[in-house]
């Protein structure tokens, strides 16, 4: 009996790696960018000097990383919530393709974004 490996392990790590990431980093950038900065808490950074931290190739990515793993952590999350949350694994299917094709979409685009600043 000739099985082919499943894809399971490397999803749960991107899962995992996504989760990781987004509960370490996006609460700062939100409250950073979101509340401190707009309600002058902390001064808030010069466009230039923005611009000059968005330019370094380190910068990029990292922000590349977390929206990456940030979607596939929605993706693997939001795919089990169909599962067994609406019990819809009759269609796992279009689940799994609408869900990671999410994912790679966005992570296409924020490597488009990311590449064109």
């Amino acid at each position: 009996m000739n099985r082919r490996p499943s894809p399971e392990p490397f999803l749960w790590m991107l899962f995992s790696s996504g989760g990781m990431i987004a509960a370490l980093m996006l609460p700062i950038l939100l409250f950073l960018f979101g509340i401190a900065f707009p309600l002058d808490l902390l001064t808030p950074p010069t466009h230039a000097h923005l611009y000059a931290v968005l330019h370094n190739p380190i910068t990029r990515l990292v922000l590349f990383g977390v929206c990456a793993l940030a979607l596939f952590h929605w993706a693997h999350r939001f795919r089990y919530t169909l599962y067994d949350g609406l019990q819809l694994k009759r269609y796992a299917v279009p689940i799994v393709i609408l869900c990671y094709g999410g994912a790679v979409l966005g992570t296409v685009i924020a490597a488009a974004l990311l590449l064109t600043v």
